[in-house]
């Protein structure tokens, strides 16, 4: 399950504006791999919308169904806001409709066999 947290608007190539939700996934724990301490954090993507920005603001707080992957992609440069750190990244963050979180799987399990 991910839940629509923020909207964004941005420009296509062409100059037009569109708005963009961002969803964002459940809390996990990650390990450090500098410390090795465990932190909570969540996956967020970003996907387009037709929605103009009222409709978007409404959606905010809306739950979906699916999850958020980790996806292979061409190398790119990405900064860290918080440091100002310029690193490469191979991956990118991208919503899964159809793929269902363990807890999705296990309330329709529930259903079934209820």
């Amino acid at each position: 399950m991910v839940t629509i947290i923020s909207h964004k608007q941005s420009h296509n190539k062409d100059g037009k504006e569109f708005n963009s939700l961002v969803l964002q996934g459940g809390v996990e724990a990650v390990q450090s791999k500098e410390t090795n301490r465990f932190y909570l954090t969540a996956r967020r993507a970003t996907i387009s919308s037709t929605f103009d920005a009222d409709t978007c603001k409404s959606l905010i707080g809306t739950k979906l169904p699916g999850t958020i992957e980790k996806v292979k992609s061409e190398p790119y440069d990405y900064t860290i806001e918080s440091t100002g750190e310029s690193i490469t990244l191979d991956y990118s963050w991208d919503y899964n409709p159809n793929k269902l979180s363990m807890e999705e799987t296990v309330n329709e399990m529930a259903e079934i066999f209820a």
